[in-house]
């Protein structure tokens, strides 16, 4: 799952959540809670292994989109496990794969549309008011599915706000940290993580198989066309998404 995020510059969860279910049999209200605690993981150790080239200067100029941001991705990701629980089996299940399609077809989407002018002026009240809801919608993905952000956050921030990819990688770590930590202290709170012997065999093994597999897939985005990388993923997360969660338990 990690090489498979790496291609893309991702953590690998979105891709992780369909083999939760389908090869460790995981039931999809507890593979989202353990997706989302093997993200945290994923994000602490790239950010520790990122702290001696780490920078902020280029980040500060968009302090503003970022702190927004920031705001809605924590509110969205408090939220996340409330809508979840509320919903049945099947409704989580289908919102999950409507999720999912629709990274992917973001993925593919890029992959023939590399470049795309920047959609928000440059004044720091529309960067404010724009980033919340933005940010909001967000956190509520990250909540619910499991994931860091990054496959939506990125495109927002390059797209969005004109961030280069490197600083927006940068950003996008600082907001999808506390907005994961956050998601798991909710989901915690509501029992998704009450199984210690999952921790352990599952969340532990697999956070540290997602950070070496993401170092090798990066190595190997180096020599592999980004937008046959895309391409060739999105189908994959499209088909591994309607496989996976086809079923009336989800």
């Amino acid at each position: 799952m990690g090489v498979l995020g790496g291609l893309v510059g991702l953590g690998g969860a979105e891709f992780r959540l369909p083999a939760l279910v389908t090869l460790f049999g995981y039931a999809l209200r507890q593979a989202i809670p353990l997706n989302l605690a093997t993200s945290l993981l994923t994000l602490a150790a790239a950010l520790a292994a990122r702290s001696h080239t780490l920078s902020l200067a280029p980040v500060v100029p968009y302090a503003a989109a970022v702190g927004a941001l920031l705001v809605g991705s924590l509110v969205g990701a408090a939220a996340g496990p409330r809508i979840a629980q509320r919903l049945s089996n099947a409704r989580l299940r289908r919102l999950v794969v409507a999720l999912l399609v629709l990274i992917g077809g973001l993925l593919v989407a890029e992959a023939f549309v590399p470049v795309l002018p920047v959609l928000l002026p440059r004044e720091a009240v529309v960067w404010v008011c724009a980033g919340v809801p933005l940010g909001l919608g967000i956190g509520l993905v990250s909540s619910l599915l499991g994931v860091a952000g990054g496959e939506l956050l990125i495109p927002t921030l390059v797209f969005g706000y004109g961030v280069d990819v490197k600083s927006a990688g940068t950003a996008s770590v600082l907001i999808a940290l506390p907005t994961v930590a956050a998601g798991v202290a909710r989901w915690a709170r509501v029992g998704g993580l009450s199984d210690p012997a999952a921790l352990r065999g599952t969340v532990v093994p697999m956070g540290l198989g997602s950070v070496l597999g993401a170092s090798a897939g990066s190595a190997l985005a180096r020599v592999v066309p980004a937008e046959l990388v895309k391409l060739l993923l999105g189908v994959l997360l499209l088909a591994s998404a309607l496989r996976a969660f086809r079923g009336p338990e989800g």
